[in-house]
């Protein structure tokens, strides 16, 4: 096996799960829960930029990670078992499943003006992608652990 290849895929993998670990937790815990403080006369465009301005920040890597957590399947650390790469591939099938079945819809509805239902809702299911997120972290970080001996 191509020994820089897996090491690339590796190193996307890790740079792109960590990228959105921070993300989310910035998402949680300052992002989400400010969003309330907008006020209902502006609220409605600043949704429609948040969601604009947000796709550029989060699908790339998104879409990375996704990427590098299939190549691992074919590329994937010595002693690195495929068990750990069925877990993540599993938490980003509920990080994806989640945005696309629970945040998203909550975006939309937010867009046509300030709900605090809908808000609520939003930063308490975001939780699921957040803890996701930190189990795909702490995943990476025992594989670096264990393949760096």
């Amino acid at each position: 096996m191509n020994e820089v290849l897996v090491r690339i895929v590796f190193l996307v993998h890790v740079a792109s799960t960590f990228y959105m670990t921070g993300l989310i937790w910035f998402v949680q815990i300052v992002h989400y829960p400010l969003m309330g403080t907008v006020g209902n006369s502006v609220f409605s465009t600043y949704e429609h930029r948040h969601m604009t301005l947000t796709t550029w920040v989060v699908v790339p890597p998104m879409l990375l990670e996704l990427a590098a957590a299939f190549l691992l399947f074919w590329y994937r650390p010595n002693g690195m078992p495929l068990s750990l790469v069925w877990a993540g591939i599993f938490l980003l099938g509920v990080i994806w499943f989640s945005t696309f079945f629970l945040q998203v819809p909550c975006h939309e509805r937010l867009a046509t003006g300030f709900d605090a239902e809908v808000h609520r809702r939003l930063i308490s299911t975001n939780w699921i992608r957040t803890f996701a997120w930190s189990l795909r972290g702490m995943l990476v970080l025992w594989v670096m652990w264990t393949w760096g001996k």
